[in-house]
């Protein structure tokens, strides 16, 4: 059944920047994008490059490895060469905790 775990607090994160965190033993990518948090795999689906080490500009952000894109928001594939999208995760804030459903 799905839960929501803590993994950091709203002060960990700049806007537009990404931080690994793991969650019952899956590789997640934290990002904040102005005031609302979201959460990817953190594995391209090219070539596995890590996206929490990606530059993130707006909602966006591009594998450090090969240069594909991927939106923050919904995972989806915005410039190759990843041919498909990356797992999204629920996120939710209560307080000052920043809380992934896996």
């Amino acid at each position: 059944m799905p839960k929501f775990m803590k993994v950091t607090t709203t002060d960990e994160l700049a806007d537009e920047q990404a931080k690994l965190v793991e969650v019952e033993g899956q590789k997640i990518a934290l990002f904040r994008v102005g005031e609302a948090f979201y959460a990817l795999s953190d594995t391209c689906t090219h070539r596995g490059g890590p996206l929490s080490e990606g530059t993130v500009e707006g909602a966006e952000v591009t594998c450090p490895w090969h240069g594909a894109r991927f939106d923050i928001k919904s995972g989806a594939v915005l410039g190759a060469p990843a041919g498909r999208e990356v797992r999204s995760y629920p996120v939710r804030v209560t307080g000052a905790d920043v809380e992934i459903e896996v």
